[in-house]
């Protein structure tokens, strides 16, 4: 193996789940990815092949380790089928929230940045939908547009249908994690791009979400990129014009949605200068309503678990008082 593979693995590594949530005794993973408290309520997104999936055949892998403390680290990769998982609250507010997992777009994490987001907002009374999207490196033609293809067509399906889900197609969300906060990033400037053919009813709906929080994203793919993300999503020798498209902070226009931007000060897998800073000097140059909070400590991926007991822990409440401010409150 050379020096930039392993530096690459080592990168992707870093943005996968490290744990995820404390399981009472030793509760093994089932063959398809399944522990107890998971929701069973799946939504295919495309009704037949995916958009640029002909030829496409791919088998669902998932790895689990179990640390120490009990907690569970679960990740997927070869995603034929995307779709998104629906966690109900008891009581729903009429607000919907689409959650988009990291993992350097070579894998996605099933629990950090996934299921407990889910469960977090959830119990405030937020429906939440918890998004499969296809990898770019996993043969996909038009690789770059895949993950944006999914996550627009999640955004209006989850309109399409919102009466059933008991939300108010006027208030819904994105957040996403890591290289998930580059494809929300990419939904919230490109929601109104078309990336695909529509195919039914749905695709007349808009794709747009209220407002859009960042989590540590992985937002350049030029200067201070996150290899691994890059090489995945735009390949190993970009053109310099796929470079530039794929960099979002130079991409920021009048349309981009309100965002909420976190980071890490100590985060050395995905540089906060060059990736969510620059991106929201990028959105306050345009005159986006947007908001940043850098904690001093967290590390890259501390979604919610690993800000027990740290300032970090306030970044759920924080936006929500912002997103309030915006239309998202019940």
């Amino acid at each position: 193996m050379n020096r930039r593979v392993a530096l690459g693995l080592g990168a992707i590594t870093a943005l996968l789940p490290r744990f995820a949530f404390a399981q009472s005794g030793s509760v093994a993973m089932r063959a398809d990815g399944y522990l107890p408290g998971d929701t069973t309520d799946f939504v295919r997104l495309w009704p037949g092949t995916p958009p640029d999936g002909e030829g496409v055949k791919l088998t669902l892998k998932f790895t689990d380790t179990v640390e120490a403390d009990g907690f569970h680290v679960r990740a997927v990769s070869q995603i034929q089928t995307p779709g998104f998982f629906v966690y109900r609250p008891t009581k729903p507010n009429g607000l919907g929230l689409l959650i988009i997992p990291g993992g350097g777009y070579a894998a996605q994490g099933m629990d950090r940045g996934g299921r407990e987001i889910a469960q977090h907002f959830a119990a405030l009374g937020i429906t939440c939908f918890v998004l499969r999207y296809r990898l770019p490196g996993e043969g996909w033609a038009n690789r770059s547009e895949v993950p944006l293809q999914d996550a627009q067509r999640a955004m209006r399906l989850i309109r399409h249908n919102a009466a059933a889900y008991g939300v108010d197609p006027a208030r819904l969300a994105a957040i996403g994690f890591s290289a998930g906060g580059h494809l929300s990033a990419m939904l919230a400037m490109r929601y109104a791009t078309q990336s695909y053919l529509p195919v039914d009813a749905a695709d007349t709906l808009s794709a747009r979400p209220l407002v859009a929080v960042h989590m540590y994203p992985v937002i350049t793919m030029g200067e201070g990129a996150h290899q691994g993300s890059r090489d995945k999503l735009l390949g190993e020798n970009p053109s310099p014009e796929a470079v530039t498209r794929y960099s979002l902070e130079k991409n920021v226009a009048a349309e981009t949605v309100p965002s909420f931007i976190v980071l890490p000060a100590d985060d050395e897998v995905v540089l906060p200068f060059d990736n969510g800073i620059a991106f929201y000097e990028a959105l306050q140059a345009a005159k986006i309503p947007s908001q940043m909070h850098i904690f001093q400590e967290g590390g890259h991926g501390f979604s919610l678990h690993w800000t027990k007991g740290k300032p970090a822990a306030a970044w759920p409440s924080l936006f929500m008082t912002w997103a309030a401010a915006h239309g998202f409150e019940a």
